[in-house]
């Protein structure tokens, strides 16, 4: 007796092609993906420059607070929202020099500031300085600030130039407020701003 004639079944299995089609429908979301990563990090980046800047200390002029080859990350945003205080320490342009500055902010605007033997007076009050750990033996005629003038200085008064130089600088030439030592790492922290003796309004 025959056996029943066996057809073998030649149609396409589905299962396998499944697994197949996998990745094509995979890959769109994966190039979403990557384009979105490479969006947000590149606004992330745009961001964070506005917001912030990177300055070296290339002089001896902030010592012994800030010292020469240290780097430091500069708040802008501060004076958009804000405006100098006394004891901030300042990066700023000035006409003439071919790289920025950075000094700390003693005067304020309307004030009349002073110093006779190192030691700086605003509006008559002595002021106290703790980040100045060898005051120069400088004298300054009294000079009153106009409306939108901050006098700076160094906290290395023998080695310095600043305000006593060229004069008060104007809140549309300060860049931004030293904010962090980030550079070498054995240095890192934040710029303190102090707190004086007399308050911030001599």
């Amino acid at each position: 007796m025959e056996s029943p004639h066996y057809t073998p079944d030649l149609s396409p299995d589905p299962s396998p092609s499944e697994p197949a089609r996998q990745p094509l429908l995979r890959r769109p979301n994966l190039l979403r993906e990557i384009v979105e990563t490479a969006l947000l990090t590149t606004i992330a980046f745009l961001l964070i420059n506005a917001a912030t800047g990177r300055f070296k200390i290339e002089s001896v002029s902030m010592q012994p607070n800030l010292h020469e080859g240290e780097y430091v990350i500069v708040d802008k945003m501060s004076y958009r929202l804000g405006i100098p205080q006394r004891g901030d320490i300042v990066v700023f342009s000035i006409e003439g020099e071919t790289r920025d500055l950075i000094k700390r902010v003693i005067g304020l605007p309307g004030e009349t500031i002073e110093m006779s033997n190192g030691i700086v007076t605003i509006d008559g009050q002595l002021l106290d300085e703790p980040y100045v750990a060898s005051p120069s033996g400088g004298v300054l005629p009294a000079r009153q600030l106009g409306a939108d003038e901050y006098f700076v200085m160094g906290d290395n008064r023998g080695n310095s130039k600043d305000s006593r130089v060229f004069g008060p600088i104007r809140s549309a030439a300060i860049v931004g407020r030293a904010w962090i030592i980030y550079w070498p790492v054995a240095d890192w922290g934040f710029v303190p701003r102090p707190v004086y003796a007399t308050g911030d309004e001599p």
